[in-house]
């Protein structure tokens, strides 16, 4: 079940303009609660975005790879405190993921947003925009935002036969593994 869950996720980028019920929201915030992190510091905080016009100004957030977001029912910014965890990278990315496999569980579709690193403009980051314009404390870091909502778009599986297996070792790097 799981291995087929993995098999039909894709990014999708198009959306039905029909809201994500609170059942469902719920469903996401409980798996992105349930996320692991190291040694359970749980660094990360989460943002839900239903506002069309906040979303419009968060598709704005980088030049490139966030334009989607405005036709978005819902956004989740994912965001975590460096303090608490040097690790904090890993366990937001860890949550973002659970996010987007249990929106793929329920029915929706999602895509990652990349923010840390990124730059809105030639000099504010698009993670300094998002925190400005969602309240986000000083401290804490916005590691992407996940579009979500019902896909307006279909797109087939990866073909199995298609996925990168000469990038699997076994035992030791160059040895292949052997399907």
């Amino acid at each position: 079940m799981f291995l087929t869950l993995l098999e039909k996720r894709r990014s999708i980028r198009k959306f039905k303009p029909q809201p994500v019920e609170k059942g469902k929201m719920d469903a996401l915030v409980e798996a992105a609660l349930r996320a692991p992190s190291s040694m359970g510091g749980n660094p990360w905080e989460f943002v839900l975005v239903t506002d069309q016009a906040v979303l419009e100004k968060l598709s704005r957030a980088k030049p490139h790879g966030a334009g989607f977001l405005k036709n978005a029912p819902l956004a989740i910014a994912v965001c975590a405190n460096p303090e608490k965890s040097t690790v904090w990278i890993e366990d937001a990315s860890i949550a973002a993921i659970f996010i987007q496999l249990a929106a793929e569980s329920i029915g929706l579709g999602s895509c990652w947003i990349q923010l840390r690193d990124r730059m809105h403009d030639n000099e504010k980051t698009s993670g300094a925009y998002v925190a400005e314009l969602l309240h986000i404390p000083d401290g804490m870091v916005v590691e992407c935002i996940i579009a979500l909502g019902y896909p307006d778009e279909s797109k087939p599986p990866h073909r199995k036969e298609n996925l990168e297996y000469g990038k699997i070792h076994m035992g030791f790097y160059g040895k292949p593994f052997r399907k």
